[in-house]
């Protein structure tokens, strides 16, 4: 199997910085919301967070308050992917979110 090299050369890779606190504060066990509590920019505790959030299934109604920081995070990855250029990720991020809320698709899908 043989590489080939981009010519016009890549961008460089995105490196977020580490959070030696917050990461440690994991490592400690401490719940995923404390730290992202402390720590708002650490991708990972949101992540988990996010990955907790995924346990249920079925509607996530855009009326019930708690649900919409869910539902616009689902948006936002949408933008960002359509952002990049990742149109397929984008659609299947519209969809899911369609699919969970139709009024949250109404009131953030541009």
């Amino acid at each position: 199997m043989s590489s080939h090299t981009n010519l016009l050369g890549e961008p460089p890779a995105t490196l977020l910085p580490p959070v030696p606190e917050a990461e440690k504060m994991l490592s400690e066990g401490k719940p995923a919301v404390e730290v992202a509590a402390a720590f708002p920019t650490f991708s990972l505790a949101w992540a988990l967070l996010a990955e907790l959030a995924l346990e249920g299934h079925g509607p996530i109604p855009w009326s019930h308050e708690p649900n919409q920081g869910f539902l616009r995070c689902l948006a936002a990855l949408a933008r960002a992917a359509d952002a990049i250029g990742e149109e397929d990720e984008a659609q299947r991020c519209w969809t899911f979110l369609a699919d969970s809320s139709a009024e949250a698709a109404a009131h953030l899908q541009p």
